[in-house]
């Protein structure tokens, strides 16, 4: 697996203008792009239908000056954008690089929008952590399964070749060091040879290879993984193999709040408007407004590396916005009691800890002081009976290192110079939250998975176009 052959030429069965690897959500976006630009696309996805991690996210794209953005009145600009994704991973990430990014983004927005009929709104209700404004897009069904579904449904339009069931095992390498084309294998066994005269990595990261994780993030090696198994590492590898710079390794979004055992994803939408998470001791453990990504750090650290999000009946009816919240009710995740001891007592926690907890955050919410987590409390959000709680844990979502690209999505090389027929998109390129857990911002992997995409597929830049 992730291998490569050099070749003057390739004796191959299919040969195509561009072949993108990976069918989520920025390999979608990347053959719409180069659909459009003319050339004839070919997506080889090694499962048998379309999703990737994007099917298992929540789909919140992130974007500021949009159309979408405007129609509902709300006031953003890039520099606040940038300013937040900045402020998040402590200007660990190349600003131009964020700033391309961000400054992409709206336009494939837009575009998504008007020539491909996918339909998007803000989330305007709340704000996601560390979000200075309200730009979260989604689709009508706010889901990530719903944002692939749309997008297939585009690519089906064109003439794209959507190939599923073609694992991609090896690169081919002309002697000057160009990427040629892939080598795949169908499920029978069988290998086939794809020559292409550019090639688009959007096989997102490593998250479903235990040995890359255990190498670069080793504190989550233990960790339940969340993200879509395919996501091998491939592009890591072939990049370390021809010479191109795999950057921030250490870089993932973790989530402190999925549904165990259940597996489900609870909305941080709950813990940004007055929800709190308590371990089984009682009692709370973290600052659930710096972001849920590092908070799957501290749920870990836990006792059972288990924590529950506490919750009231006015949130309860703010998760029924998000299909994942509704599959945790239907499936018994949500507990429901009329007081503080009751719930304690349904989830074995101590009682009058959990007790003391909702009074510590009363008391401040009138002071007006900050808890020693650096957390303020509102009398506004205050959780009030009847109180709701859900078993949590933490989970590696996807990692966020990945190939340093340029401006137009080409793989660079550690030289400096580009690959000019080899481009990476989405987790397969390296995101804007730079190298720790802590600097990813609420949507920056759709945010580079779309933005990428877009710009990889519209081969702008490339020395054959």
């Amino acid at each position: 697996m992730a291998g490569v052959i050099v070749s003057d030429s390739i004796e191959a069965e299919i040969e195509v203008d561009c072949l993108i690897i990976g069918g989520g959500a920025a390999g979608l976006t990347a053959a719409l792009a180069a659909s459009e630009a003319g050339e004839s696309v070919l997506i080889a996805e090694r499962d048998t239908q379309l999703s990737g991690s994007t099917a298992l996210s929540s789909g919140l794209v992130p974007a500021a000056g949009t159309k979408a953005q405007a129609a509902q009145s709300i006031s953003d600009s890039q520099d606040a954008f940038i300013g937040d994704i900045m402020a998040k991973n402590k200007n660990s990430a190349d600003p131009d690089y964020v700033r391309t990014i961000v400054t992409q983004i709206p336009k494939t927005i837009d575009w998504l929008a008007d020539s491909h009929s996918i339909p998007f709104h803000v989330l305007d209700d709340f704000l996601y952590p560390s979000h200075s404004h309200h730009r979260m897009h989604a689709v009508p069904e706010v889901t990530g399964q719903g944002l692939i579904t749309r997008l297939e449904q585009a690519v089906s339009a064109t003439d794209t070749m959507i190939v599923t069931g073609a694992c991609v095992t090896d690169l081919f390498l002309s002697p000057d060091g160009d990427v040629i084309g892939a080598r795949c294998e169908r499920p029978d066994g069988a290998i086939e040879a794809i020559a292409a005269k550019r090639t688009i990595l959007a096989c997102n990261g490593y998250g479903g290879n235990p040995e890359l994780v255990a190498r670069y993030i080793p504190e989550m090696k233990d960790a339940l993984y969340f993200g879509h198994p395919g996501n091998q590492g491939e592009a890591i590898l072939w990049g370390e193999k021809i010479g191109a710079v795999p950057t921030h390794l250490s870089g993932y979004q973790g989530h402190g709040s999925v549904a165990h055992p259940h597996g489900i994803l609870v909305t941080w939408a709950l813990m940004m408007e007055g929800g709190i998470q308590v371990n089984l001791e009682g009692r709370r453990f973290s600052n659930e407004h710096l972001g849920y990504s590092e908070q799957a750090v501290a749920v870990l650290a836990q006792p059972e590396q288990t924590a529950f999000n506490i919750f009231d009946s006015r949130l309860q009816q703010l998760g029924r916005k998000f299909e994942d919240f509704r599959n945790a009710e239907e499936n018994g995740a949500v507990i429901v009691a009329d007081s503080p001891a009751e719930l304690a007592a349904r989830i074995g926690v101590d009682g009058s800890a959990l007790e003391a907890t909702l009074r510590k955050a009363a008391t401040l919410a009138e002071s007006g002081e900050p808890d020693g987590f650096g957390r303020q409390f509102s009398a506004d959000t205050l959780l009030r009976a009847p109180y709701c709680a859900v078993r949590v844990t933490g989970a590696l979502f996807h990692t966020q290192g990945g190939l340093l690209v340029d401006e137009h999505a080409r793989v660079k090389r550690a030289d400096g110079s580009v690959f000019d027929s080899l481009f990476a998109c989405g987790g397969a390129a390296c995101g804007v939250s730079g190298p720790d857990v802590s600097g990813y911002l609420s949507g920056n992997g759709l945010l580079t998975a779309l933005a990428l995409g877009h710009l990889a597929g519209c081969c702008t830049g490339w020395a054959g176009a």
